[in-house]
């Protein structure tokens, strides 16, 4: 039965209305704290990518690296980032209200089910390496050296699986108790070893007669391995460490895995999604793996700091909501989530869009990586850039409906859209080249977040002015504002042939002006003077 058919919260309006205002607050804490973490997580990515851009460029090489890394990255989706999150955090924090100790058995019972499955997966990936990766890029074959160095990175990468899987149990179950700072903060450590395997082990390598692509795999591999280290000590400290019998059967442990099997299907489907587009990409010009690699990485830096935190955060606390029984405070957390992803990735997607160039150019442009290299990046990323609106509501939507045991709707909905983005670009690639790749990925989310959008809203009773509103359309006149006021001011400061420095400070004055063109319409509309009073409570 629907929330839609339950019966309405009697509350006075009053009261409603001061929990809707709790409800912003504590959603707004806990992803200022996941997104602080992240953001210093995401500035190290981005060091590891220039590092990455400087000595490989968009090559061969960096093609081979992409590929492999792609291989135990998409089963991470379904045991750590994607299906098994959306299905252990609402479980678990069921089991902790009943008792703490309920809750350490699921853990641990988890935990010793995670790691067997990932190490059996890991196994398999290495034993067969060299025919996963001929179904990965099958044109790599023409390439025997290039082919064999992306065999053995994969074979290297493989156990990162394992240790990566184990890290988002540690991470799903800190977050259920409210620490959201240091499980956001771990993959931080894992770009800085990645960084130091890079500069330190590459000249290593070199002397003993190996290809210093692999400083980039062992570099993975032992990222992953500090990414679960540094969470251990919390989940000791929490008194959530292993002690007594372990049950691996139980309801929770069977209610996670018949979740996680509706998830597989949408995370198989995923990737098949990933896999033809890959071959797709091999198979077009040399780079355009790296190309599409980089663009996305860039758009998943606000995606990572401001959508994942806002999500993150609704998930938990929905969650913890939904399984008190109390739906109107739900609903109220879902609102928050909704207009807060709209509010900060308006002008995140202003700057990504037009600043696609300078970006490129300023982060990337050095040493192996040359002009014709940021051009494409630079298209790509505006490709992505508009798919980030979608990708923040995608975010937030998807965990719900695991709260109230409905996996199977956004399966079906990715699945459907899944088969279009594959229809796609397998139609218009051959004839407009990578970039549909990049347009295809957007098209295809701006459909799964609005199908979804749809059937969440019968499911929870959300009526079209929850999506659709006065305060959105103040978001949306605001960033027009900002974007006509960026592209004015980059057309005529900016040039890719000033030196550095003043490429550095004319791109961040035009990111204050724009950001300050956003904030005075909302400003002037009535909007940032509560959201100040807000940041303002939250810091005192």
């Amino acid at each position: 039965m629907s929330v839609a058919n339950m019966a309405a919260d009697p509350r006075p309006s009053e009261v409603l209305a001061k929990k809707d205002k709790s409800s912003f607050q504590k959603l707004m804490g806990s992803s200022l704290k996941m997104a602080s973490a992240t953001f210093l997580s995401r500035i190290l990515g981005l060091i590891r990518d220039q590092v990455m851009a400087k000595m490989f460029g968009a090559s061969g090489l960096t093609d081979a690296f992409v590929v492999a890394y792609r291989i135990p990255n998409l089963l991470r989706d379904l045991f750590a980032e994607g299906a098994f999150s959306s299905a252990f955090v609402p479980t678990f924090t069921e089991a902790r209200l009943k008792s703490p100790e309920t809750a350490r058995r699921l853990l641990w019972s988890l935990f010793v089910i995670l790691a067997a499955i990932t190490s059996i997966f890991t196994l398999l990936i290495i034993i067969f390496a060299p025919e996963i990766t001929a179904i990965f890029a099958p044109e790599f074959k023409s390439d025997p050296e290039k082919f064999q160095i992306t065999v053995s990175l994969v074979r290297i990468m493989a156990p990162f699986l394992v240790f990566i899987s184990l890290a988002a149990l540690f991470m799903g179950v800190l977050n259920s108790i409210k620490i959201f700072f240091i499980p956001s903060l771990a993959p931080a450590f894992f770009n800085v070893v990645m960084i130091s395997s890079m500069l330190l082990l590459s000249p290593y390598l070199v002397s003993h007669g190996h290809n210093r692509v692999f400083s980039m795999g062992i570099g993975v591999l032992a990222g992953g391995f500090v990414q679960l280290l540094v969470q251990l000590p919390l989940i000791f400290i929490k008194s959530y460490g292993p002690k007594g019998p372990l049950e691996f059967v139980s309801d929770y442990t069977k209610r996670i895995i018949n979740r996680l099997g509706i998830g597989t299907i949408g995370i198989a489907a995923t990737h098949i999604n990933v896999l033809v587009t890959t071959i797709i990409a091999t198979s077009t010009v040399v780079g355009a793996v790296s190309w599409l690699n980089y663009a996305f990485r860039l758009f998943q830096l606000p995606i990572g700091i401001l959508s994942v935190s806002i999500a993150g955060s609704t998930l938990v606390h929905f969650s913890d909501a939904w399984k008190k029984k109390d739906f109107d405070h739900s609903r109220e957390l879902l609102a928050s989530s909704y207009f807060l992803s709209l509010l900060v990735i308006a002008p995140a997607l202003v700057l990504m869009y037009v600043l696609s160039f300078p970006t490129v150019n300023i982060i990337f442009e050095r040493g192996a990586f040359i002009r014709h290299d940021t051009e494409m990046t630079a298209l790509a990323m505006q490709y992505y850039a508009l798919g980030l609106p979608f990708y923040g509501l995608f975010k937030i939507f998807v965990p719900t409906f695991y709260v109230f045991d409905r996996p199977q709707i956004p399966v079906a909905i990715s699945i459907t859209t899944i088969i279009i983005n594959i229809i796609f670009c397998l139609l218009l690639t051959p004839v407009y080249g990578f970039r549909v790749l990049a347009i295809g990925t957007t098209l295809s989310m701006a459909i799964n977040s609005l199908a979804q959008a749809f059937f969440l809203s019968r499911q929870i009773n959300l009526s079209l002015s929850f999506f659709i509103n006065r305060r959105v359309f103040k978001i949306i006149f605001a960033g027009f504002i900002a974007y006509m006021v960026c592209r004015l001011s980059i057309d005529r400061f900016f040039s890719a042939e000033y030196g550095l420095f003043r490429k550095v400070l004319l791109y961040s004055s035009c990111v204050v002006v724009t950001i300050t063109s956003y904030i005075i319409p909302l400003a002037l509309l009535g909007e940032f003077g509560p959201l100040k009073k807000l940041v303002s409570k939250r810091v005192a």
